[in-house]
């Protein structure tokens, strides 16, 4: 057995395409669709965070101190 990775993102609800692969007509193949919920959320990473806006978001408060 081969296996094939792909991700795709859907454009009509309830429906893919998957083009492009490298078998003929009359090749039997199997499917097997895996949902990937985490793939939607942005990862977060000590360099994403210090070059977003938050970084320095409160630097003229004279109210909050400097944090070490």
């Amino acid at each position: 057995m081969e296996a094939i990775h792909l991700q795709k993102a859907l454009k009509k609800d309830g429906e893919i395409l998957v083009t492009g692969l490298p078998y003929k007509k009359g090749d039997q193949v199997d499917m097997i669709l895996l949902f990937n919920r985490s793939a939607k959320k942005p990862k977060l990473t000590a360099r994403t965070l210090m070059e977003s806006e938050l970084n320095g978001l409160w630097k003229n408060r004279r109210d909050l101190l400097d944090s070490p």
